[in-house]
């Protein structure tokens, strides 16, 4: 009894500890994944964390091309998704569902999480908010939606756009690897704008490119103030419904209810395929313009700074087919090959794969030449 109570002591110290060292994040990431699954970040975290609806009306399923799932892939390429731990793969080419395929009992409903391709979707959202007049452009300056900015030596120069181009200066380390890193933080902790204000501004804005998925927190957090709505209506009433997505969606949020807006869209491969789609159609659906033209030109349109990214979504302009694709933690894409009209969807499980000089994933290169 003496030695239990000993333990009780020494676990209760040990947890005081690590809540007063300011990383208690730890502890609610240890309790909500015993109690609703595996500690790592996972495709399938819908249930873990509490969410905004991204609701649909009127659905409108893709049609399937003549052959569908008549071509099977290639041996090398499903080999590598094997090997990946692949959870979907869909094709869309020419409007219409080519090839799709499911791995480790997911489904065409199995709602996925985006992890990072939700950020290239926050700068859409910013594009919706430029066309409704809530911005007037993507210079605007952060400082005008949060004033504590102006009084930032750095911060006052702050744009959205350098939120979108990973081009903020923030004193922020993007690290995946280990449970004390900002970004672990930022996933299990319970008021995202609390950290997301707390970080500072440590150089000029526009004047390199880091990645850090702060500057995509700060960013939706701009997007809620100018729109006055919760991120998932203002995508449900944008994109959601107007594309007519054949199921509705999930955005995880902190326990303050702010969406994270850095990660964690769960939605079907069949309406992340309908985005991509948009962009390659350069933002009109079905006769009606849902983002303007121009600011889809801008969206993938590559910096200075990295010429493999552009407003949060990366590039590919050294190979041929060019290609644009949104990229999302453990290998979640949205390939866009305008010139070949193809959409191509895959998620995934798997955090080793193989990076260019430019950190663009092989596995994006590989898919498009085995499929077009």
């Amino acid at each position: 009894m003496k030695k239990l109570l000993s333990a009780v002591i020494a676990a209760s110290a040990a947890a005081a500890i690590v809540y007063l060292s300011g990383y208690g994040y730890i502890l609610n990431a240890i309790i909500l994944n015993i109690k609703n699954g595996p500690f790592t970040p996972s495709i399938d975290d819908e249930e873990k964390f509490p969410s905004h609806s991204i609701n649909t009306s009127n659905p409108e399923p893709w049609e399937k091309d003549i052959a569908y799932n008549e071509k099977k892939l290639s041996e090398c390429l499903l080999t590598d998704l094997e090997k990946t731990r692949t959870s979907s793969i869909l094709v869309i080419h020419n409007g219409k569902i080519t090839h799709e395929q499911y791995w480790k009992d997911h489904s065409p409903s199995s709602l996925m999480n985006s992890f990072s391709m939700a950020k290239g979707i926050l700068a859409i959202l910013i594009g919706c908010a430029i066309d409704d007049g809530f911005l007037q452009s993507e210079d605007e300056l952060i400082s005008s939606v949060f004033p504590k900015y102006k009084n930032s030596h750095y911060g006052k120069y702050l744009t959205f756009r350098h939120l979108m181009t990973m081009q903020a200066g923030m004193d922020w380390e993007e690290e995946y690897h280990h449970p004390f890193s900002p970004n672990s933080k930022q996933y299990f902790i319970a008021d995202l704008a609390q950290q997301a204000f707390g970080i500072d501004i440590k150089e000029m804005p526009g004047e390199k490119y880091e990645y850090q998925s702060v500057a995509a927190q700060l960013l939706g957090l701009a997007l809620r103030k100018i729109t006055g709505k919760e991120l998932a209506v203002y995508l449900s009433e944008k994109i959601w419904k107007p594309l007519g997505m054949e199921f509705y969606a999930k955005w995880s949020t902190d326990d303050k209810e702010m969406e994270k807006a850095f990660c964690c869209i769960h939605a079907t491969p069949r309406d992340f395929a309908k985005i991509g789609q948009l962009i390659i159609q350069q933002g009109n659906w079905k006769g009606r313009q849902i983002i303007s033209q121009d600011y889809c030109k801008r969206l993938l349109t590559t910096t200075k700074a990295n010429d493999a990214f552009c407003y949060a979504i990366w590039a590919n302009d050294d190979s041929e087919p060019r290609c644009r694709f949104f990229y999302g933690f453990l290998g979640q894409f949205i390939i866009m090959v305008p010139e070949k009209n193809m959409v191509i969807v895959k998620t995934g499980f798997y955090n080793r794969l193989e990076v260019d000089r430019k950190q663009r994933p092989l596995q994006v290169k590989l898919i498009i030449d085995q499929l077009t």
